[in-house]
């Protein structure tokens, strides 16, 4: 038990008390393993608090980084030293050289030390306009925490050693998970005993039978199973709905997923219901929306599809996670339903290498949303929150939505985008999507250390940009995605023309020369790439024609697909010859865009007419 505090800081603020300054602090996270360093923090006014709380009688810091080291962070160093309280900020140049800032930015409010731990609790501004100082907003923050045995002496804190790590959290829009009672039952989907290969990707996919109900229920929180030790093993978690014209015969043992020999019960479920990636948390619906269970139109089974990371190839390694599901009788006033929008995983989602910035998009089309919502709800949707996604080159996503030309309110952002930390992200009000709306999925990358193409697909070394949209209430819409047309890509490096009719997969190129038999994958690696040349690509690739996917939850399409031009009242620095699938012609174009995309489909071993999610 924790002797007397030694030590309170009490004339700071009138309520004051042993245990803190009395303010409320709604959200709170452990920074380190061990249980030593717990962070909590909530807005104070137009300021946000922090308190620390260090198994420690030396000092405390805590601070920001754009990349989670200690270089050109900003840091806050507190404790009690001989019984008065110190609070001082700092920052660090390039050189990780620890810096007094001239601007004191950081207002201790409270602070405690008694024989095993030192709380100091203190506020700062959003935004300090220090130089030297981050700003906090609703992207992605990295913080970064140290602590040591002894206090801050006159030559400034003494090196922390191991005592240091970095967490990547969102301050201002933190995940919400709700106290349920124990009463409220929950179900578990969780994998048994996955043995996991020695390679860098697998999907494991693993189909279940949801539990019998007699009337509708509603899920109202979504929680990880993640076994211990597996945090940075398990990537994502998918849940599909799943054909309900099934046997239990299909419960057998997981398969890999997007393998030629997986079931084909897996390619019926193609709904997307939920989605975790690696860093978040329990996920509660809001109090007037769940996840409905039990009627004819909500899922019997389910396919949980498990990205697992291996990239150091470890061998031997026994997997037993999944997703929790708490659900309640007391029906709430609206279904959930999720819509994933953003770029179709493919090949044809193609990144130069070399390059600081290159962005990519997304489309979900005014046609798609006109029909499908027209049909279904012509009042509209009602978002509440985003999942965004990509990979290791991912640096920045924004999901931004448009109506009759005009740009709304952005629905989700992460300009700071952490491929180990994903999300959702609550609405702070909740947006409506009308028929006749489009939302463009912007994806940011960065490949400077790579010296090959970026292409769309399932490792992690590959790229993907997608959002996954929460909303009310569920209509018959589940994939809002686009793909630029991969022939006008070609030409912008040469290639006049590809051998048809396809039948391998990549495709290979017929001339010119320099090209010819490679694959467009190998034509693109040759082409030589420069900043100057991978900048006009980008100019060209955002201007081009897209092939759409509308689809439905049995995987049908509504009307509104195969290729569109982009729409005119969105701002394009470059337009593309207008391109139409099917039209007669001897050039590369032609008839070839769809053929392409069907042989995609067809010949792509490891793909399905399912959007690939890693």
């Amino acid at each position: 038990m924790c002797r007397q505090p030694l030590l309170l800081l009490w004339g700071l603020l009138p309520r004051a008390a042993a245990g803190g300054s009395g303010w409320p602090f709604p959200h709170r996270t452990l920074l380190d393993s061990e249980g030593k360093y717990w962070l909590s923090w909530g807005p104070r006014g137009g300021r946000l608090a922090f308190r620390l709380e260090v198994r420690t009688a030396g000092y405390v810091g805590f601070g920001f980084s754009s990349t989670g080291a200690m270089a050109a962070a900003d840091i806050v160093v507190g404790g009690v030293a001989r019984g008065r309280p110190y609070l001082q900020d700092y920052f660090t140049n390039a050189n990780r050289e620890l810096r007094k800032d001239a601007q004191q930015d950081y207002h201790l409010e409270y602070a405690m030390e008694n024989s095993t731990h030192t709380v100091i609790e203190f506020t700062r501004e959003l935004h300090t306009c220090d130089i030297n100082d981050k700003s906090i907003s609703e992207s992605t923050v990295r913080v970064i925490w140290a602590y040591h045995h002894e206090d801050v002496g006159e030559a400034g804190p003494k090196y922390h050693e191991s005592n240091r790590g970095t967490k990547s959290l969102r301050l201002l829009n933190p995940e919400k998970t709700s106290m349920l009672s124990t009463a409220i039952p929950y179900f578990d989907l969780v994998n048994q005993d996955v043995s996991i290969p020695n390679k860098g990707t697998t999907y494991w996919c693993q189909m279940f039978k949801i539990p019998m109900l007699q009337e509708k229920h509603h899920v109202i929180k979504v929680e990880p199973v993640i076994q211990k030790g597996h945090e940075s093993l398990v990537h994502h978690i998918l849940l599909y709905q799943c054909s309900s014209n099934f046997s239990d015969s299909v419960l057998d043992d997981g398969h890999e997923c997007y393998h030629p020999n997986m079931p084909d019960a897996f390619l019926t479920c193609e709904t997307v219901i939920f989605a975790w990636a690696i860093g978040g948390e329990g996920f509660s619906y809001p109090p007037h929306v769940g996840l409905s269970l039990g009627t004819p139109l909500d899922p019997h089974y389910v396919l949980l599809e498990v990205h697992y990371d291996n990239p150091t190839y470890k061998e031997g390694l026994i997997d037993n996670s999944g997703l929790r599901l708490f659900y309640t009788a007391d029906i709430r006033k609206y279904d959930a339903g999720v819509i994933e929008a953003g770029l179709w995983v493919s090949l044809f989602h193609t990144i130069p290498p070399g390059l600081p910035d290159f962005r990519s998009e997304g489309h979900c089309t005014l046609e798609c949303l006109e029909e499908a919502l027209e049909a279904e709800k012509p009042s509209g949707i009602h978002v509440f929150a985003v999942l965004l996604h990509a990979h290791l080159a991912g640096r920045g996503i924004r999901l931004r939505h448009f109506r009759k030309g005009e740009e709304m309110r952005l629905l989700a952002y992460d300009d700071d985008f952490d491929f180990n930390f994903q999300e959702f992200q609550y609405l702070k009000e909740e947006q409506t999507i009308l028929p006749g709306d489009n939302l463009i999925t912007e994806c940011r990358y960065n490949t400077k250390d790579r010296a090959r193409m970026t292409w769309g697909g399932l490792s992690t070394r590959n790229e993907m940009c997608l959002s996954y949209l929460l909303y009310y209430p569920r209509i018959n819409l589940t994939r809002c995605a686009s793909i630029p047309d991969i022939m006008e890509q070609l030409q912008f490096i040469g290639v006049k023309e590809i051998y048809r009719p396809v039948t391998t997969w990549p495709f290979i190129i017929k001339s010119p020369k320099q090209y010819r038999n490679l694959s467009f994958m190998d034509a693109m690696n040759k082409f030589k790439w420069t900043k100057k040349e991978g900048l006009a690509f980008n100019k060209l690739v955002l201007s081009l024609p897209v092939n759409v996917r509308c689809s439905k939850t049995d995987n049908a399409e509504w009307s509104i697909q195969g290729m569109t031009a982009l729409p005119p009242d969105i701002e394009r620095p470059y337009q593309a010859e207008p391109l139409v699938c099917g039209a007669s012609s001897t050039s590369l174009r032609g008839n070839v865009c769809l053929e392409l995309l069907l042989s995609f489909v067809v010949l792509g071993s490891s793909l399905s007419t399912r959007s690939l999610w890693p």
